[in-house]
């Protein structure tokens, strides 16, 4: 066996995937994600619904930092969801919500299944970064403003300085983090690699050093964690480059571009299909399995139709954020009968109106491909 047998794992990027998956368990199991909540709360507790939107946005910040709409939903829930019952808040409502929220970290960089993305389809990080922003905050926008129709006349607290300014002050160094990251990839600093190496080192300095929220042998422990996880995930995506490389050397890609583009004319009825077939994969598949299989035969065919790579890409992980609230195997609904003690049902039906949501949001993304590619050079 030569080198170039090693050719489909021979790339620098794959090593971004452990080390944002180690900074994302470092920043969950200490204090950062903690101390954002904390702040968030208080600064929107005079918005109408002020507690709903402090809890999107809290899953939006926790899902991005730990990587996993899951844990973010049980984090995050076991917080949020009984502070929304005591403020009066619809139980249904919130269940949804914080089921919801969980997903929107997906295209908040950084983001690992933009990473597999990036790499299963040879499409630059950095750019796939940066086009998540604006979609992610469209879909903050979109739920933080269901949330406030929702509950315009819900309890209101008024902004208490002192306490904003000491929370303010204890999260100082975990805000700084996404500002770090982001920041050193736009600006040309470092590469997404290389951020994911400081991302390592600037968790472990904040929450042993400076929150003093974590000891070595809690690192040692997050480490194995995170051993345990890429275990799992890195044999797959060997498998799926592997199988990526070989569709490329027999040319199946451009098979399929030409027998496609003969059945289908227009990009329109191209993203229709496309929109549909991920929508059904994202209901009985998670998000990893279902990136390493659909997008490398998806992305050439949509590159056929004139479709920026980058821009399908946030459309593909958008349309399976959808998956994870779905019946009959939304994986966050699942999660949620458990952490909630509630049946399935009722789970279920309390997810519909954030899956319409999600489905405006996408359909916006779709039919905006500024929205993605706005930010990028």
């Amino acid at each position: 066996m030569g080198l170039d047998d090693w050719a489909a794992a021979d790339k620098e990027v794959l090593l971004s995937i452990p080390l944002f998956i180690l900074a994302g368990n470092i920043m969950a199991k200490g204090s950062i994600a903690e101390r954002l909540i904390a702040v968030v709360r208080i600064a929107t507790g005079p918005v109408p619904g002020g507690l709903a939107i402090a809890t999107v946005l809290s899953c939006a910040v926790f899902s991005a930092i730990s990587g996993s709409s899951t844990v973010t939903l049980i984090a995050v829930g076991a917080i949020m969801y009984p502070a929304l019952m005591q403020a009066g808040y619809g139980r249904s409502f919130a269940l949804g919500l914080i089921c919801a929220g969980g997903t929107l970290g997906i295209i908040v960089p950084p983001s690992i299944p933009l990473i597999l993305y990036g790499v299963i389809t040879e499409t630059s990080i950095a750019d796939l970064f940066i086009a998540g922003i604006l979609p992610a905050c469209l879909l903050i926008g979109l739920m933080a403003v269901y949330a406030v129709a929702k509950n315009w006349r819900a309890e209101r607290t008024a902004i208490d300085g002192a306490a904003l300014k000491a929370a303010a002050g204890r999260s100082v160094f975990a805000a700084f983090m996404p500002i770090l990251i982001l920041g050193g990839i736009y600006t040309g600093f470092f590469t997404p690699t290389e951020s994911a190496a400081v991302a390592v080192v600037y968790a472990v300095l904040v929450e042993i050093f400076i929150h003093r929220e974590m000891d070595l042998n809690k690192l040692e422990a997050v480490t194995y964690e995170t051993a345990k996880t890429l275990g799992a995930l890195l044999p797959v995506l060997m498998m799926a480059l592997s199988i990526n490389t070989f569709l490329a050397f027999e040319q199946i890609p451009q098979q399929m571009v030409a027998t496609i583009s003969a059945m289908i004319d227009s990009k329109a009825a191209f993203l229709l299909v496309s929109m549909l077939l991920l929508l059904l994969v994202g209901c009985i598949m998670d998000i990893g399995s279902a990136i390493l299989v659909m997008a490398p035969l998806l992305t050439p065919l949509a590159k056929g139709y004139g479709i920026d790579p980058v821009h399908f890409g946030i459309m593909m992980i958008v349309n399976l954020e959808i998956g994870y609230l779905t019946p009959p195997l939304g994986l966050n609904i699942i999660v949620a009968m458990g952490a909630f003690r509630e049946d399935f049902l009722t789970i279920a039906k309390a997810a519909l109106p954030y899956i319409a949501i999600l489905a405006i949001g996408l359909g916006i993304v779709a039919l905006v491909p500024e929205l993605s590619l706005a930010l990028i050079d």
